[in-house]
């Protein structure tokens, strides 16, 4: 591989939103150039099963499912390569983009569908147990627990609303929260203090997991580190984190808008960013919906955005 290349459309990203592009693309005749990331795939490939994207009544594992999307771009002629892309220069076009193994590409349009990434913990048990009672996406798993008891992490508003989700799905959903109170608005915290099914144990800390087959349980503590500490075991069947996401933006900071946690700002209604012929696609530049399906769209969307500018500048 030489030091330089071109390409008239780079994709940056491999989940649901950066393939959907890449697919849209390549049958554009775009001949793109994918750089699939840290996590090739994206967040799906941690689900054991995708029961809610269309096109698949039966649901898919989200390994399958990735791969099938990738060998769908690849059909398309879509360049897709594993590895990632460190720095960014976005000062005059075409834009220069260098490579963890320092290749630069010269790139008309960049379509950046970095993703997300779910905070943890960072207990050993949230690896062990993940795709197996642990999860950080009650919207997207939350059916598997139906009458089954689940635990919560966090305080904030999106704590809220997944306890909220999984209570209308669950026997009993228990909130941990580690302050004695919640960070989320009035109307959140009135909601789930008013739901039946859910029981909020303030000043908790998750010190781990258990189980045998998967999650059965977590090892808590209470008011930890005061005189009336108390350790306990707490029963559950499945383990939601709702502690945030942080978008893997970093390498764009220094030329895009981002928000004030790090998404992507984009054009109302449209993935543009405010460089002309960079986009922004998928759950980097979504704090709201995050969910495969949202991505894919708007990885459509930016493709088709991306052609249409190279029609603007004749290329």
């Amino acid at each position: 591989m030489s030091d330089k290349e071109y390409t008239r459309c780079l994709i940056i990203g491999s989940g649901p939103a950066g393939y959907t592009a890449a697919i849209y693309a390549g049958r554009a005749n775009l001949k793109p150039i994918e750089y699939c990331g840290i996590q090739p795939g994206g967040q799906l490939t941690q689900t054991t099963e995708v029961e809610n994207f269309p096109g698949y009544p039966q649901g898919i594992d989200g390994n399958r499912m990735m791969a099938d999307l990738r060998e769908q771009a690849e059909r398309f002629g879509t360049d897709v390569r594993d590895g990632e892309i460190v720095k960014a220069d976005f000062s005059k076009s075409p834009y220069v983009l260098t490579t963890d193994r320092g290749t630069q590409i010269e790139a008309d349009t960049v379509i950046i569908a970095t993703g997300a990434s779910a905070k943890y913990l960072g207990l050993e048990d949230e690896k062990k147990y993940n795709g197996q009672g642990v999860s950080a996406c009650a919207t997207c798993d939350g059916f598997f627990y139906r009458k089954k008891t689940v635990a919560v992490v966090g305080g904030g508003d999106t704590a809220c609303e997944e306890a909220l989700y999984l209570a209308n799905l669950c026997k009993k959903v228990y909130m941990i929260v580690r302050k004695n109170y919640l960070r989320a608005s009035d109307v959140m915290r009135q909601r789930v203090e008013n739901k039946d099914n859910i029981e909020i144990l303030y000043e908790h800390n998750t010190l781990g997991l258990y189980g045998e087959n998967g999650v059965e349980g977590a090892h808590l503590v209470k008011r930890k580190g005061e005189a009336d500490e108390q350790k306990y075991d707490l029963p559950i069947d499945g383990f939601f984190l709702a502690i945030g996401h942080k978008p893997n933006t970093d390498v764009f900071k220094e030329w895009l808008d981002l928000d004030e946690t790090g998404y992507i700002k984009t054009e109302n209604g449209t993935p543009r960013t405010k460089i002309k012929g960079v986009f922004a696609a998928g759950d980097c530049a979504d704090p709201v919906y995050r969910q495969a399906i949202v991505a894919a769209g708007s990885g459509c969307m930016a493709a088709l955005e991306a052609e249409r500018y190279l029609g603007t500048i004749g290329k």
